[in-house]
Order: structure tokens, then sequence, then C-alpha cells
């Protein structure tokens, strides 16, 4: 019997058993093996993209767990049926029910070290999880419990053995192609993928997901995963990789995926890259212009606000609607208004010198060497992944004309800006000079933004 027409007789089992008022009918019509079945039947329809299935995965966990509970040492003689409580556990299952259940089985130790193993991860024991799973071979079992093995040991060795862990996440997908196991195998290899800073690995897995199962409801996780990566290994992975992988997304969900990066790329001083993402999300495919999200115009603004077209850039600026902005963007917008106005502002009136020199006092070369690294050093990075909805910011539009004190500089930061003559003493600004005193007002005012771009939300 071929895959379509087992799916087509469980589901009328279950839609029948779903007309009863309780669980009863399927508890005496269907063994557990054909419950569990049934539930990875709907959960792997779910991944591919068919939400419609959703109520139908909640009958069915509601169905399994009953017959599980009511399980008894007769019905586990049945490998089937203690495979598929395996199974129901490593999906997520109920421990309560799980660990009752084993009680009453009588299986062999090999078995039952597996059931002790899934029992402390679901529990939250991952470290005696890892004990008890560790000897076990996934490739070694049946492949329906071989495959859930697989991912559950994956992830738990994400953190301290990544290169393990990617190693089972690829049995898993091996053992279980197309279903809720590969897709999340996949996810999980995107985001270990990125911590290890294996650029092959992270664009071969986000193909691969992308391909299959853009539509799961768990895709939004990938979106968190594949921003953070495209970012974190920026210096890797070239634009035209990137636009390979987001040309096989839906236009809307390539549209906010760019946005995404850029705003982050922006505010992590990324500008080449904050460029290029924010001219994708202005643009359809036909390189036509998409008019009217204002975010796309606010973050190629970020990247460019201090070049020379920046009456361009106050232009675009200006046109921005605000209240189609979240608070943290117009937190940003904000900052990039005010860095804008100070650029072309002209130099304040200075009061008349002092005609002796000695009332004037030097400039402090701290100040001097904060300044300049401040011009020369661009947004700061800033770590985290990007939500879209960020969250509310603190920085309200008080906080753009509050000064900001300079940060201090190292021996290291001071030596690499600052004259080295060792005979004079290094000369600051000429703050009765007007052109002097004007770039020393921006060079604060960089310094200012920086600051306030970095503690933006993110």
């Amino acid at each position: 019997m071929n895959r379509a027409a087992v799916t087509s007789r469980l589901m009328g089992l279950l839609l029948l058993a779903a007309g009863y008022p309780s669980a009863g009918f399927a508890q005496d019509t269907l063994q557990p093996y054909q419950l569990v079945r049934s539930l990875q039947l709907v959960q792997d329809r779910i991944a591919t993209g068919d939400h419609a299935a959703l109520p139908m995965q909640a009958k069915l966990l509601e169905m399994t767990d009953a017959r599980l509970r009511e399980a008894d040492a007769q019905d586990f003689k049945d490998p089937r049926n203690f495979r598929a409580l395996l199974v129901y556990g490593m999906s997520g299952g109920n421990p309560v029910t799980v660990e009752a259940a084993v009680s009453r089985a009588a299986t062999d130790p090999g078995n039952l070290a597996i059931a002790k193993g899934v029992i402390d991860y679901l529990n939250g024991r991952p470290g005696d999880a890892i004990e008890a799973l560790r000897p076990i071979d996934p490739m070694a079992l049946p492949g329906d419990v071989g495959a859930f093995l697989a991912l559950v040991k994956g992830s738990l060795l994400a953190g301290d053995q990544p290169a393990t862990a990617l190693t089972l996440l690829d049995e898993a997908k091996l053992l279980s192609p197309g279903t809720l196991v590969e897709e999340a195998a996949l996810r999980r290899s995107v985001g270990i993928a990125v911590a290890q800073g294996d650029a092959a690995r992270f664009a071969l897995a986000s193909t691969q997901y992308v391909e299959r199962y853009l539509y799961s409801p768990y895709a939004s996780q990938f979106a968190d995963s594949f921003v953070s990566g495209v970012i974190a290994l920026h210096m890797s992975i070239s634009q035209d990789k990137l636009a390979d992988i987001t040309s096989m997304m839906d236009p809307e969900r390539e549209t906010v995926i760019y946005l995404r990066i850029a705003r982050r790329a922006a505010i992590d001083g990324l500008s080449e890259l904050s460029a290029f993402a924010s001219a994708r999300a202005e643009h359809d495919r036909d390189g036509n212009t998409i008019q009217g999200d204002p975010r796309a115009l606010l973050y190629s603004s970020l990247s460019t606000v201090t070049s020379d077209t920046i009456e361009d850039v106050r232009s675009k600026l200006g046109r921005i609607d605000r209240s189609r902005l979240s608070d943290g963007d117009r937190a940003l917008l904000d900052a990039a208004q005010a860095i804008a106005g100070e650029v072309v502002a002209p130099p304040a009136s200075l009061p008349a010198a002092s005609p002796t020199p000695s009332a004037v006092a030097p400039q402090p070369e701290s100040e001097v060497a904060t300044a300049q690294a401040a011009d020369a050093a661009g947004l700061p990075p800033v770590e985290g992944a990007v939500s879209e909805q960020p969250a509310v910011a603190s920085a309200g539009g008080t906080a753009v004309a509050a000064p900001a004190s300079p940060a201090p500089v190292s021996a290291t930061d001071s030596a690499t800006v600052l004259p080295a003559s060792a005979t004079a003493t290094p000369a600051g600004p000429d703050m009765n000079d007007p052109t002097d005193a004007a770039m020393m007002k921006t060079r604060r005012q960089l310094d200012l933004i920086d600051q306030m771009l970095g503690a933006a939300p993110k």
C-alpha cells in the first residue's frame, strides 16, 4: 500500500473516531503505533505548508496521549507499539504519559536505555539524557526511531559538540526525508553553522530549507537564524549567493527578509550590506521600484547619512511617514535626521579670541583622539537577533539632543590617531577657525549618533 493510500485510510479512521465525544472508540480501534503514525503523517503535511492540518494534529495528540496512558504490558509486547511510544516522546509528547507507559512495558535493555534518555530529555535533564543516549547509534535502529533519536542527540550536543551535532542532524535528514524531522534538522543546522562560522554549511542548509519548507509554521525560526547568519557571515557570503537563496522565496517573504537584513546591517555599521539589502527591498525582481514601505527608505538612508549626497539623504528622510514606523525605527529616524542636519548646519558663531594665547585652554589630547576615532569608526557593532516587531525604544526624541560624554581612548588608540612626534605638543583643532569648529561639532555629533544607534532596539 502506498503512502497516499495509508494516509487516506488512517485519516478516515481518525475522522470517524473524532466524531465520538471521547477517545474511547479510537482506543478500541487503533493500536498506539497506528495513532502515532497518523500523527507523523499529519505533522509532515504541516511541515510542507498544509496549515489546515493543524486542528487535526491537536486532536491526534489528544487521542494518542489517551491511548498510551491506558496501554498495558500486553500492548507493548508488539515492538511497534513501544517504538511508537519512543517516537511520541521524542516528538515532544507528555513526559508523564511516557514515563508511566515505560514503567508498564516489558522490553529489552536497549529500548529501556533509549526510553530513559527520552524521559530525561523531556524532563529538562540534558546532561543525563546525553549520557543515556551517547552509546546508541541512530543508524543501527529502525528508521522511525533512528531519525528522531538522531534529531534529539543532535539538538542536545549542539552547544558542546557542534561538529558531532551536525553529523547527527545529517543522519536525521537521511533517515527521514520530506518529513517534520528533516525540517527541524535543517532549521537547527542553520543555527549551528552560524555559531561555527561555516558559511558553506549555512548556505547549503538555508538553500535546502527554502526549497522544501518555506511555508512551514516554524519558518519564522528559520528566518531569525538566517538573518543572524547573513550578518555574522557577511564577509564569507557573497551578495550573489544571498540573492540565489532569496530568489526561491515568494516576493513578499523576500522583501521582509531584505528589510530585516538591511535594518540589522545598518545598526551594525555594515554599510555595503545595508545598501544592498535596502535596494533589494525597494525594487521588485524586474527592477521596478516598490512604493509604500518606509522602512527600506530609512535603512538605505542610514548607510549613507554621512556621505557626499547628504542633501539627497535629507530629502529621502523627510519623505518617510513616521506614523508607519515602529517605535524603534522612529528612534533610528530621529538619529539619522539629527546627524544629517548637523552635517549641513553652518558653524556656530564663536566669541572673540583672547589677546593672550595663554588665556585659551588647550584642547585635551583624549578629546581630540575621541572625536577623530569617532569620525573614522562608523557605526558600532551590535550583537543579537532582530525581530520583525522591534521592542519599544528607550530613547525618544529628547535623547537625540542630549549631549554624550566622549568615550575614553586607550593608549593604543591614541597612538594610531595622534601625531607621533615627541618634540612638540600635538596640535588640536583651532576652535577660533570656523572650519575646524564645524568639523569638531560634526565629529562629536557622529559620536553621539553612533552611541544612539548602538543602543537602539535591535
